[in-house]
């Protein structure tokens, strides 16, 4: 027998064989599937499961070619591991099979029969190509993969833009490019919005935030269109089969095993164009669902672990789908650090949006924690040190936390408030004047001791109606999804402008218009940090379907034509965003005071009615006038023009008293969104004086942006 050389590493040596493949023990970090010399170290962690098996497929293979048992002495703790040598990382797929009681009073659902998917499984095969209907009697349906994580990155580096200097944009990576009038190569992938970086920066937005990109079957949905019979999907993706792995059905080389590649290309050219990304992350319930879903991990391997229970063994369902992920337990909550650290460090993503984060606050019981470990532990994380954290700060039973979810300096939360506040009072609904005021200014209310970048201001997102369906419908209309309408929001803050759903009327169609460039103007100009959904700057409609979670089809896709159709509207949008760019004063991060605290002569913020400096707070207001000093701006380190901005939802135009500017300034009209392109909008820099300079007529449904600075010498 030869003896090694010593200069050779000895655990690249086996000590045994077993099931035909030599292995040795292995090492217990990290958890999942990692190449290492000679072999493959499998880890894997259950704290109640009796013995534990390795099964190993040939890629594409229908049953194993090999079932490895671990040994007890191959155990250490709660984690079985074990380095099998001889194999190519290329060539297999694997899963677990884990022994152990069945016993769901007491929490245990071990199954033998099933083959388990590694929860840090970084690759995840069977559902590579959207849609494509699989082998329904596959006794594996997800199967996990080691990937070659070579991608070359070039010299990209995390762009590191100031929360407060973000314009969010929400969009779906199938939907932004499936439908047919993109022109893309590829449609529906990463590699179709990869194309698009251009419109992209066009448009002005610097972030983007992808929903969900972790592995998830879309073909888990049951339902059928009640009109048409065709499948309905799990659309949105807010089903999670794999939380390390990229989505397989999102790229043009999914088949080919490539989709790590190609979702890394995209962040990378979307870095290099200025855009940072931010992927939409679901860690408060997985795709096993309740006592009736598939198994297929984590139920397997540990369900009294990684899910709440009852004290009868039930699951509690806080997020509305099934399961709770028991997220503040220990295991659960490395599992989310070493997810979300892996995806910064491999992916390059630049941040989060915890869906239904209210959730993750939850001790094992339900009970909000007061102070909770995993949102500390993912606030003072090192790797995450930089990353940009936002929270849902709600869950479906009922927790609501805007302005008080635990944010340990760090987090910044979507503002539900501000998104009701200014779809009623665009409305018309009266006493709303004196809130509008408070979250145009950051929502101080909510967000004292914190900066105003803690609120992610919104008007729309993916759950809820589009920008169009806002001023279009004043009812949902869901019934495409096959639930008889019962599904979705009721509480909308709608109006149809007269009409409900499509329009021949001139008269409605251009006031629905107007309200659309309100809203955008009201949320660009606010402070906080503006999150648009993909397709608003065009005008883009679900035919009034609020919940299109299901609709994988021209309802939820990027209609390409509306950029020429709707041509105007995108114009005002770039106009709006850009503006914000070139104002730091509506950006900055401290709260206003409403007093002169860099001595300019002004405050930082003033409040305006029909007169000047009298703002009219009254329950039967509905015109309000903000003036920021941009002496102010970011602090004072980042002088600015003054801005004023007034908001008219009232059915009857107003003659606005303006305030006074300082000597050798006038108002110059950026943006009038009761005048129709092209002077309704005005270049930057170049914006015309007023005629009148002390009066402005503001036209009924309509805002106006005006930049006080030195009269034009000429």
């Amino acid at each position: 027998m030869s003896t090694p050389d010593t200069r050779e590493r000895v655990d690249a040596f086996p000590t045994r064989r077993i099931g035909g493949h030599r292995v040795r023990a292995g090492r217990p970090f990290p958890y999942g599937a990692h190449p290492v010399p000679g072999g493959i170290n499998f880890s894997v962690y259950s704290d109640r499961a009796t013995a534990m098996s390795l099964v190993l497929f040939e890629r594409g293979a229908a049953m194993p070619m090999a079932e490895l048992e671990f040994p007890p002495e191959f155990r250490i703790g709660s984690v079985y591991a074990m380095t099998v040598f001889g194999l190519d990382p290329e060539n297999i797929e694997y899963g677990f099979r884990a022994e152990g009681p069945w016993n769901p009073e007491e929490g245990d659902r071990f199954d033998s029969r099933k083959v388990l998917a590694d929860p840090y499984a970084r690759l995840v095969s069977g559902r590579d190509v959207w849609g494509e209907e699989p082998d329904w009697e596959d006794v594996y349906p997800y199967r996990s993969q080691v990937p070659d994580e070579d991608f070359d990155w070039g010299d990209d580096t995390p762009l590191g833009i100031p929360t407060e200097d973000l314009v969010i944009y929400e969009t779906h990576v199938r939907g932004f490019t499936r439908h047919p009038s993109s022109g893309v190569s590829a449609p529906g992938t990463y590699a179709g919005l990869r194309e698009k970086i251009p419109y992209l920066r066009e448009l002005g937005v610097n972030c983007v935030e992808l929903l969900p990109v972790f592995e998830f079957d879309e073909l888990d949905n049951p339902r059928t269109d009640p009109v048409t019979g065709e499948r309905l999907h799990n659309y949105w993706g807010y089903n999670t089969v794999s939380f390390f792995a990229p989505k397989a059905g999102y790229a043009a080389t999914g088949r080919f095993g490539m989709q790590a590649d190609e979702f890394k290309s995209l962040v990378k050219e979307l870095h290099r164009a200025g855009i940072e990304v931010m992927l939409d992350v679901v860690f408060n319930h997985t795709a096993e669902g309740n006592e009736q879903g598939p198994t297929i991990s984590f139920r397997g391997l540990d369900n009294a672990t990684y899910y709440m229970l009852t004290p009868q063994g039930e699951y509690y369902n806080f997020s509305g789908t099934g399961n709770t992920v028991n997220c503040n337990h220990p295991v659960v909550r490395d599992f989310v650090l070493s997810c979300l650290r892996y995806w910064v460090s491999e992916y390059h993503i630049d941040g989060f949006r915890f869906d239904l984060a209210a959730i993750l606050d939850r001790a094992p019981d339900g009970t909000p924690l007061p102070n909770p470990p995993l949102l500390e532990q993912l606030a003072h994380d090192p790797v995450l040190r930089h990353t940009k954290l936002i929270a849902e700060a709600w869950d479906a039973a009922g927790l609501y936390q805007v302005g008080s979810f635990p944010d340990y300096g760090r987090w910044s939360e979507w503002n539900g408030k501000y998104r009701d506040t200014v779809r009623r009072f665009i409305k018309g609904e009266p006493g709303l004047v004196g809130e509008l005021a408070t979250r145009m200014a950051g929502s101080p209310d909510l967000y004292q001791g914190r900066t105003s970048s803690a609120s992610v201001n919104f008007i729309t997102a993916h759950d809820g109606f589009t920008l169009a369906d806002l001023v279009s419908y004043n009812e949902k209309h869901n019934e495409a999804n096959g639930e008889s309408n019962r599904d979705g929001a009721d509480d909308n803050h709608s109006w149809n402008c007269g009409e409900e759903g499509p329009s021949a009327s001139a008269h409605v169609r251009e006031l629905r218009l107007r309200q659309m460039k309100n809203m955008l103007a009201i949320l660009l100009t606010s402070q906080g940090v503006p999150m648009i959904l993909a397709g608003d700057e065009v005008g883009r409609t679900q035919l009034g379907n609020n919940n299109t979670y299901c609709q994988d089809n021209a309802l939820s896709w990027f209609d390409w034509g509306l950029v020429g159709a709707n041509a105007e509207l995108l114009a005002f949008a770039q106009g709006l965003i850009a503006f914000r760019h070139a104002h730091p004063v509506l950006r900055s991060t401290d709260h206003p005071l409403g007093t002169d605290r860099v001595g300019s002569g002004y405050p930082d913020v003033s409040w305006h009615g029909v007169m000047a400096w009298s703002p009219d707070w009254s329950e039967h207001s509905r015109v309000l006038g903000m003036m920021r000093c941009g002496r102010h701006a970011k602090g004072g380190t980042a002088p600015d023009d003054h801005v004023y901005v007034a908001v008219n939802a009232h059915w009857e135009a107003h003659d606005l008293e303006l305030p006074g500017l300082p000597d050798g300034q006038r108002w110059h009209v950026y943006a009038d969104t009761g005048v129709p392109l092209p002077h309704g909008l005005h270049p930057l820099g170049a914006e015309p004086p007023l005629e009148h300079p002390g009066r402005y007529h503001l036209g009924a449904h309509s805002v106006v942006i005006l930049v006080g600075r030195p009269a034009d010498p000429r």
